[in-house]
């Protein structure tokens, strides 16, 4: 005869049928309901990986042709502006080039939704405006993230454009689109 407990009721104290349809009995059955209903969903919820660009315009167009990536719906995880809550408006002036020519304009900072892009099955590639123009003005795109650029990095060899590694560690490589221009994808480092 086996000592566990073969029911969930065993674990349980005896509790009588009008304990457990009062009124607290009621609630926390409905905050186990919730606890399980927020469990599921944040268990569904996409990976989501974040660049942040010099130019949104060029970064769709790379991304959409060069990588042939598709777009994607926003996961419901997250909400508008949700940019505002992971820094100073959304970007970072670490990544911002002063006053000089090339500086992006407010205009594009005030798109709080960015790109979204499915990357794989269950990981999505959201692309905002918050870098600034790499040397030669080649449009950077910096990720915190080494695996989302290695996936980055994955799909460019697949698809025959032409690249170049500048960096393992940090991961640094440029990529050269269609029409001749350069984009700098590079991790930031986080020493």
């Amino acid at each position: 005869m086996s000592l566990l407990p073969k029911t969930l009721a065993s674990f349980l104290p005896a509790l009588p049928l009008d304990s457990l349809l009062s009124t607290q009995g009621i609630m926390v059955l409905l905050l186990l309901a919730y606890a399980g209903a927020m469990w599921m969903f944040l268990t569904s919820a996409p990976k989501v990986y974040t660049i942040m660009v010099s130019d949104l315009q060029l970064a769709r167009q790379f991304y959409e042709s060069v990588l042939d990536l598709a777009v994607a719906d926003v996961p419901l995880h997250y909400y508008y502006n949700y940019e505002q809550t992971i820094g100073a408006a959304g970007f970072d002036p670490l990544y911002l080039s002063g006053t000089g020519v090339g500086s992006p304009t407010m205009q594009q900072y005030n798109n709080p939704d960015g790109l979204w892009y499915q990357l794989r099955k269950n990981t999505q590639l959201h692309v905002i405006v918050g870098a600034s123009l790499g040397q030669k003005n080649r449009q950077r795109h910096v990720c915190f993230d080494h695996d989302c650029l290695e996936q980055m990095l994955l799909r460019i060899q697949t698809r025959g454009a032409q690249y170049k590694i500048r960096s393992d560690k940090p991961l640094n490589f440029l990529v050269k689109d269609w029409d001749g221009r350069v984009y700098e994808l590079a991790e930031v480092d986080n020493k």
